[in-house]
C-alpha cells in the first residue's frame, strides 16, 4: 500500500471509529401505529422501527463538528443556511467561550447545519412522526398523553423562563430510554415545515406556515392538548436558515436489519 493509499485508510478507520462511538448514545424505538394530536382527519401514522440519541447534541459535540468542517464555523457559515443569529453566543469559530456548558444542549443552529451535523455522524435528522412518537412516553409509559399531570408538565416548561445552559439529562428518563424531549430546548425535525395548519389532509401542501395563533388549535385531534399544538405551531413559524436560542436538535437513524 502506498503513502496515499495509507491516509486514506487512516482517513476512513477514524471516520468508522468517530460513527461507530456516535452510535452507542442511541436507543433502538420499537415501531408502531399512532394518532397524531394535530390533523383534522387524524388519520393514524406507522412509524417503522429506528433508533434515535439519548440526549441532544453539545455544545462540545458540534465544536467537534465545526473544527472538522470549517465552512459551518461561526463567521463563514453562508447566510442562504445560517442567519445572522447563528451561533450568537459562541466566543469565536472555535470556542463557545467559558459561559456556555460543554454539556449544555447546541442551540442557535440552523436546520441546515443541524442536518449536516447528523450526516457527518452517519445519521439524520428524525421525521416529526418519529420525535412525536418517542416524545409522547413519560417515565413508564410509550405514550402518555391521556395523562393530565404529564401535558401540565409539558406546559409548565413552556411557560416558565428558559436557561439553555443546563446540562443535558437534566430532564427524565422516559419509556424508551431517551432524555430531554421535554423541558431542555426545541428540537428541529426533518420536515419541520410538513406541518398542517388548515386544509383537509395533515400533509396538505396549501397549509400556512406563518399561521401561530391560538385560532389554529380547531385542527388539533385532542384540543386538550395545547402543548402538541404549541410545538407544531412553532415549527410551522419556522424557516430553514432560521437560528433560535431556544431550538437544538438530536439525531435519528433508520433501523438495521
Amino acid at each position: 500500500m502506498g503513502f496515499s493509499g495509507k491516509i486514506v485508510f487512516l482517513l476512513f478507520a477514524v471516520i468508522t471509529v468517530h460513527v461507530a462511538q456516535a452510535q452507542k448514545d442511541m436507543v433502538k424505538i420499537k415501531g408502531g401505529t399512532y394518532i397524531p394530536l394535530y390533523g383534522v382527519d387524524s388519520v393514524a401514522v406507522t412509524i417503522d422501527d429506528f433508533s434515535i440519541d439519548v440526549y441532544p447534541v453539545t455544545n462540545a459535540e458540534y465544536l467537534a463538528f465545526v473544527k472538522a468542517y470549517p465552512t459551518w464555523q461561526k463567521s463563514k457559515v453562508i447566510r442562504l443556511f445560517a442567519d445572522a443569529n447563528y451561533l450568537r453566543d459562541w466566543e469565536d469559530n472555535l470556542s463557545y467561550g467559558k459561559v456556555l456548558s460543554d454539556d449544555a444542549p447546541v442551540t442557535n443552529v440552523s436546520w441546515f447545519a443541524a442536518k449536516n451535523y447528523c450526516e457527518y455522524q452517519g445519521k439524520r435528522l428524525p421525521t416529526i412522526d418519529e420525535w412525536e412518537y418517542v416524545a409522547m412516553a413519560d417515565e413508564i409509559s410509550a405514550d402518555a398523553r391521556s395523562k393530565k399531570s404529564y401535558n401540565q408538565k409539558i406546559l409548565d416548561w413552556y411557560e416558565a423562563p428558559k436557561s439553555f445552559n443546563k446540562p443535558i439529562g437534566s430532564t427524565f428518563k422516559n419509556y424508551w430510554g431517551v432524555y430531554d424531549m421535554h423541558g431542555l430546548v426545541w428540537e428541529w425535525t426533518m420536515d419541520f415545515n410538513a406541518v398542517l395548519i388548515s386544509g383537509e389532509s395533515r400533509k396538505d401542501v396549501d397549509k400556512d406556515s406563518n399561521l401561530f395563533c391560538g385560532s389554529a388549535a380547531v385542527g388539533a385531534s385532542d384540543l386538550m392538548n395545547y402543548a402538541a399544538f404549541m410545538r407544531y405551531a412553532f415549527r410551522g413559524s419556522m424557516k430553514a436558515n432560521y437560528a433560535i436560542k431556544t431550538l437544538g436538535f438530536r439525531c435519528a437513524k433508520d433501523a438495521i436489519e
